[in-house]
């Protein structure tokens, strides 16, 4: 599960980068409750998204040459730079190199061996998002790619990641979790490209779920704020019910109703 308690190579930042940020905003706000708040002058557009005060995700303005509008999830790292180091000799890159950003400690914008952008966060005075698992807040994650044995091998030498499989009807998930946490600090999944019909001819990508009370009625709103319903909504034993969607912008994300055992 996803905490606040971030212990290293697990989730603690995720921000949108979009052409249009007015235009997400006002999505966002009327698909999930999120009020956004700018983080000043000298941010240069950047700035959160609340939920009743906790923050729960952040957003900034890119310029339209770069594309659509994307997420990018960050990893918790004691040390942003050293991290970058690891990326590289593990065959990745480093696409913005680490620096210090006010009150949110050092980050740094890498690549993995397919070219997937990912963010590491050594926390500052601010440790990370607020809240997790609740309604209209991050509760898992998927990296789709191509080779999930090589991305498997990346994270765990960068990032320490240990992975776990769990048998379905039709086939095998593979889960990761932070170093020496175990299966109770599962985050997220690694899903093959190939094996999915929805994501045919898409490039790997990280795909980031946000829980919701009534995955149905978070799709239908998503479609009438302009946004585009990717996959219809589907039960998963002992998953939960999710959708896959996709804003105005063309940033994907996923909306799921977690299955919560008996009290």
């Amino acid at each position: 599960m996803l905490t606040t308690r971030f212990a290293g190579g697990a989730p603690n930042w995720l921000d949108i980068g979009t052409p249009d940020l007015d235009g997400a905003v006002d999505f966002y706000r009327a698909l999930f409750g999120w009020r956004f708040r700018s983080a000043g002058p000298e941010a240069g557009g950047y700035g959160f998204f609340e939920l009743d005060g906790d923050t729960v995700a952040a957003g900034t303005r890119t310029a339209p040459e770069r594309g659509q509008s994307s997420w990018t999830v960050y990893f918790h790292s004691p040390d942003a730079d050293a991290t970058a180091e690891a990326a590289v000799r593990a065959h990745g890159s480093v696409l913005t190199p680490p620096a210090d950003m006010p009150d949110r400690g050092r980050t740094a914008l890498l690549g993995d061996r397919s070219g997937v952008p990912f963010g590491v966060r050594q926390p500052g005075e601010v440790k990370g998002l607020d809240l997790f698992e609740a309604p209209g807040a991050l509760c898992w994650l998927e990296l789709y790619t191509a080779d999930i044995a090589a991305a498997a091998g990346f994270f765990h030498t960068v990032l320490g990641w240990e992975t776990s499989s769990i048998a379905f009807p039709d086939g095998v998930y593979t889960c990761v979790n932070p170093a020496g946490a175990g299966e109770d600090a599962l985050f997220g999944g690694l899903v093959t490209l190939t094996d999915d019909p929805v994501e045919a001819g898409s490039p790997a990508y990280w795909l980031p779920y946000f829980e919701v009370t009534d995955p149905d009625a978070t799709a239908a709103r998503a479609r009438e704020l302009g946004g585009t319903v990717r996959s219809e909504p589907v039960d998963l034993p002992d998953v939960g019910r999710t959708a896959r969607l996709a804003d105005p912008y063309g940033a994907r994300f996923a909306v799921l109703r977690s299955a919560r055992p008996a009290a």
